[in-house]
């Protein structure tokens, strides 16, 4: 069996790469990683067990028994830790102000990154389509398709307030704001790496959007087709 076809998207938060990745993957018939709910469900185990998550020794502490598992049925998204079915409690404000400190710390990143490639081996999938912060660089450098998506900061926020109808919305901004700074610290996600295609969604409704990251694939695999005759 042929190795699946990797899709990497890389994006800042409420750039849309989560819901455009997810609908790209339907459209192709590929699976669908979300590699930022395995750094977010660590976060909220590590909250379960009471840990600092600034201090690093305690989150590679509670990384030991962190037995994590995702979907990767873009129509049937779900992730559990242990027998916990925390696909909704990753998105706790608690978890999103959490995930960072747990992000930085080298072991981690090394350790998910490893399970990536190892669910996207085993997915069965003709394709996977992978998005998160470093997937261009780290998990997925020789991927044949290589997207950065991006926005303005005024459009990402914008959109991510509209996310947390109940949030106040200068608070969501503000929060998306200092994600982006502290990620930035760990991952440079807002350049484009050498062969990383951009596609800027700040003018682009969902739909358009989903349609310009179809069109890279596309165009990609083409090429990689005609080099392989």
């Amino acid at each position: 069996m042929t190795d699946p076809i990797v899709v990497a998207i890389d994006g800042p938060a409420g750039s849309g790469k989560s819901s455009v990745s997810k609908q790209a993957a339907r459209r192709l018939g590929y699976g669908y990683l979300d590699t930022g709910a395995a750094y977010r469900a660590l976060a909220w185990h590590a909250l379960q067990h009471s840990a600092d998550t600034s201090d690093a020794v305690a989150v590679v502490e509670v990384l030991g028994d962190f037995d994590y598992a995702i979907s990767l049925d873009p129509d049937d998204f779900w992730v559990r830790v242990g027998a916990a079915d925390v696909t909704d409690a990753i998105r706790e404000p608690r978890v999103s102000d959490a995930v960072s400190g747990v992000a930085r710390v080298p072991i981690v990143r090394e350790t998910v990154n490893r399970l990536f490639r190892d669910l996207i081996a085993g997915s069965g999938r003709p394709g996977v389509v992978v998005e998160g912060r470093d997937i261009t660089t780290v998990v997925a450098p020789d991927a044949p398709v290589r997207i950065l998506l991006t926005a303005s900061p005024e459009v990402r926020a914008a959109r991510r307030s509209a996310e947390l109808a109940n949030e106040d919305a200068a608070a969501v901004a503000d929060a998306l704001h200092r994600r982006d700074a502290s990620d930035a610290q760990v991952v440079d996600f807002l350049t484009a790496a050498e062969g990383v295609v951009v596609v800027d969604s700040t003018a682009l409704d969902f739909e358009a959007t989903v349609d310009a990251v179809i069109g890279v694939v596309d165009a990609a695999l083409a090429v990689q087709e005609t080099g392989e005759r």
